[in-house]
């Protein structure tokens, strides 16, 4: 059974780069068939799924952050990145990593079974 682990700072001044990881245990980001994602919960709204990268290294994006939004993995470390760029205090949420299990890809943030704890990221003005 996976467990998800964010990690990246918790405080980031607009227009910069925001950058986090998601260090992965007890599983393979390579495992056949897994998911692996970024979803996020801006204070007071619901989860929004941001993208993902797939056990084969595909990619996939929330079509509202593609202009602004990379994943990327570094198999060696088990682990996988996000960058979102250009960021405002609207992009201040608590953001999760998270993984399923499927056929095929999932924005349904029902479908994730695993989760890390999540980890607050504020953007000041």
């Amino acid at each position: 059974q996976a467990q998800l682990q964010e990690s990246g700072p918790g405080l980031v001044k607009s227009s910069q780069t925001l950058s986090l990881t998601c260090t992965v245990s007890g599983d393979s980001i390579t495992t056949n068939y897994y998911f692996w994602s970024w979803i996020r919960q801006p204070p007071g709204k619901g989860l929004e799924w941001m993208g993902a990268i797939a056990y084969n290294g595909g990619t996939y994006y929330s079509p509202y952050l593609k202009m602004r939004t990379s994943i990327s993995r570094d198999t060696s470390k088990n682990q996988f990145t996000l960058q979102l760029s250009s960021v405002t205090p609207e992009d201040t949420a608590v953001y999760y990593c998270a993984a399923f299990e499927g056929w095929g890809m999932s924005q349904r943030v029902a479908d994730y079974d695993y989760w890390g704890q999540g980890t607050q990221v504020t953007v000041s003005s």
